[in-house]
């Protein structure tokens, strides 16, 4: 009898080392620095350590930052003002507006007054349509970091089913988008997909983004299938988790994303590609 198969690790904080060693080398060699630009409103804890940790990105590959604290109680007028400020800064080439927002302000005036060149987080309806027509230069941060992800591993995308559970405009629908655009058989799965296991276990690669913890089971996977693991719960014991249950669904899989340590690095390493990718395109148009 053979012994269980072990799914192989997909190791995001090596890869997102790689990156960001990349970025570093090409940077050294710029005249003008990429500037990035992060706005937060208020004082939720989870987005605190998203920015510090996107500052410290910043620093590590040489790039200027400023960071915007606002403010609870900041207008919705006082935001667009201060981006409209940013927009023709010109040693700035990416904003980034930390979501979520405080209940009284708009997100999606907010997004959409953010100009699509400086839009690091391609969350723009200019920059979406791009997305779809495959001309975009800047990517939706954590979709690209799976892709970047995928092709280190050197996971054949082209011909392969994928599924992807969860419809979000800032990962589901995207990543549907970007598995496409590499010849992946796509089908996406949401809260009113019917059997959804039946789906699931037809994946060569599974992508979940559904945000509940240890959702994806053994018995929702095809033995062999490539997990990739966006989610970021606690468990009964208030430990960190993903969506996938780790210890049933690694036993199965051929290759899998921890959490943490998986999807996670690589959001904030892509952050910093479209970053230079926006800092090279600005100033070759000046």
């Amino acid at each position: 009898m053979t012994g269980k198969m072990q799914a192989a690790i997909i190791d995001g904080r090596a890869v997102s080392a790689s990156v960001r060693e990349r970025i570093k080398a090409e940077v050294s060699g710029m005249e003008t620095k990429p500037g990035l630009a992060v706005i937060i409103v208020g004082n939720d804890p989870a987005s605190a350590v998203y920015v510090r940790n996107k500052k410290r990105g910043c620093e590590e590959v040489g790039f200027n930052s400023w960071v915007y604290e606002l403010p609870e109680n900041t207008t919705e007028d006082e935001l667009l003002s201060l981006i409209d400020r940013l927009n023709v800064e010109k040693d700035v080439h990416g904003i980034l507006v930390q979501l979520p927002l405080p209940r009284h302000i708009d997100e999606s005036h907010i997004t959409e007054r953010i100009v699509p060149e400086k839009d690091v987080d391609a969350f723009h309806s200019i920059n979406v349509g791009k997305i779809l027509k495959g001309e975009a230069a800047l990517l939706p941060c954590t979709p690209a970091g799976i892709m970047e992800l995928l092709r280190y591993y050197d996971i054949k995308i082209s011909g392969a089913r994928c599924v992807v559970v969860g419809r979000s405009n800032i990962v589901g629908k995207p990543m549907a988008i970007l598995l496409l655009a590499a010849d992946g058989t796509v089908t996406v799965c949401h809260s009113k997909t019917k059997e959804l296991a039946s789906v699931t276990k037809e994946a060569d690669i599974l992508v979940s983004a559904v945000g509940k913890a240890k959702f994806i089971t053994a018995d929702m996977v095809k033995p062999g299938a490539v997990i990739i693991d966006v989610g970021m719960n606690r468990d009964e014991n208030g430990k960190l988790c993903g969506d996938v249950d780790f210890g049933s669904v690694s036993a199965i899989a051929s290759y899998i994303t921890p959490v943490p340590g998986g999807v996670g690095p690589m959001t904030i390493s892509m952050l910093l590609q479209n970053t230079l990718t926006a800092a090279k395109n600005i100033i070759q148009t000046n």
